[in-house]
């Protein structure tokens, strides 16, 4: 395959799943992180496609990139995952050209969101692209897109209050604990996972519940130590999790492992317990759901919690699509103009070509202006260019210009 005939508008897509068409368990079988993620991206690289990254959150895997089709895209990314090709095809959606950069604008703007505006997508898209980047699958083309959708993301924030109020999943279980649990100050809290999901869960737990009988628990045990010392916490390493799992009134999961962190079989004769899984997939054993002193929420039931932030925030959502409309433009012309440069490079040098052949020396008084004048003339050249599609005529009249203006 040739990386150089793809690279074009009409051959990017995009493939995925998400919230609205699959339940937590479903999207599990497609979650991909760390090393899955980078088996899917030195796959593309070896069989020719080298501009892609892949999404995955807790509501969404999504593989973005050029390809001659979908299917390629889609066959990278279940060759790591444990869901098939069969599933995901019959539950995706796929969006080409125009479609699929619009849908990277209303994703990264928080329009596609399952909580509206929600603005950690932001970041969850940079680490996506950065991660690409690193295994050498971001070129120029997916790259400015890729800027310009992070700069509308930015513009929406600043301009607009599609992200206003505080609403988020990791406030929702802050707001389900608030509403749902009486004495909240004599309950013990245990946190697991403080990676970027569990330490914003962390701190609006600390600052809207008002409490610090919080005990941290992390794979790398410094990270739990790390946050526990910024707010005031208690941490403890996993070796102890069986017993911070017994000592607990409320547990929040916010772990990202392949299986289950938490088994019913912790939880088996103990006292009630609250727990809320926010991972994807599920870290908590579902058998856990059965056990009568045990009441377990996940991310979906979460997502479902509404207030009037919400709506303040959907009266937002046609000055956001305005912003998008006028950096997608923006992006289209720069891509369009891209496509003029073998002609404005070809015309440079034929120019330079001009200036040194010797039928044209008598024309050329002052040769110390003469790159000056080149590039004027690529520059209207240029300009021209963009407001009508006559490479040739262009071309012609450039010389004409240059010639003309020798001896001036």
């Amino acid at each position: 395959m040739q990386a150089n005939s793809i690279k074009d508008i009409s051959n990017f897509w995009i493939a995925g799943i998400n919230y609205k068409k699959t339940d937590a368990t479903i999207r599990g079988q497609f979650a991909v992180q760390g090393e899955l993620c980078a088996n899917i991206l030195k796959h593309a690289v070896a069989t020719g496609l080298n501009d892609l990254f892949v999404l995955s959150t807790c509501n969404r895997t999504e593989i973005y990139g050029f390809s001659d089709n979908a299917s390629q895209l889609i066959d990278l990314l279940c060759s790591q995952t444990t869901g098939t090709k069969e599933v995901f095809e019959e539950l995706a959606y796929v969006k080409n050209g125009h479609e699929a950069i619009q849908h990277l604008f209303y994703v990264s703007a928080g329009l596609d969101s399952q909580i509206l505006g929600d603005y950690e997508i932001v970041g969850q898209i940079k680490s996506a692209v950065k991660f690409a980047k690193e295994h050498g699958c971001i070129n120029v083309l997916l790259e400015r897109l890729v800027n310009t959708v992070l700069q509308s993301s930015k513009a929406i924030k600043n301009q607009t209050e599609l992200s206003g109020g505080t609403v988020s999943v990791s406030f929702a279980a802050v707001q389900y604990i608030r509403e749902h649990v009486k004495g909240i100050a004599d309950k013990k809290i245990l946190l697991l996972g403080t990676g970027k999901i569990g330490k914003i869960t962390c701190k609006n737990l600390v600052h809207y519940l008002k409490t610090t009988n919080i005990t941290l628990i992390n794979r790398t045990e410094e990270k739990a130590e790390e946050l526990a010392r910024e707010l005031g916490l208690n941490h403890a390493p996993l070796s102890e999790l069986s017993n911070y799992i017994s000592q607990s009134d409320i547990i929040l999961v916010a772990t990202d492992s392949t299986e289950p962190t938490i088994l019913s079989s912790h939880l088996k004769e103990q006292t009630s317990k609250l727990i809320v899984d926010l991972s994807i997939p599920y870290n908590v054993e579902a058998a856990a759901q059965q056990l009568p002193h045990v009441t377990l929420i996940n991310v979906d039931e979460l997502s479902k919690l509404k207030d009037e932030t919400l709506a303040k925030r959907e009266a937002e959502v046609p000055r956001a699509k305005a912003i998008i409309r006028e950096h997608m433009a923006d992006f289209l012309e720069w891509h369009e103009m891209r496509k003029h440069v073998p002609v404005l490079k070809a015309m440079k040098t034929k120019l330079k070509e001009i200036h040194n052949s010797p039928l044209f020396i008598p024309l050329y008084n002052n040769s110390a202006h003469t790159e000056e004048k080149i590039q004027r003339v690529i520059n209207g050249m240029a300009f021209k260019m963009k407001g009508q599609n006559q490479r040739g005529c262009h071309y012609i009249q450039a010389i004409n210009e240059f010639i003309a203006t020798g001896s001036n």
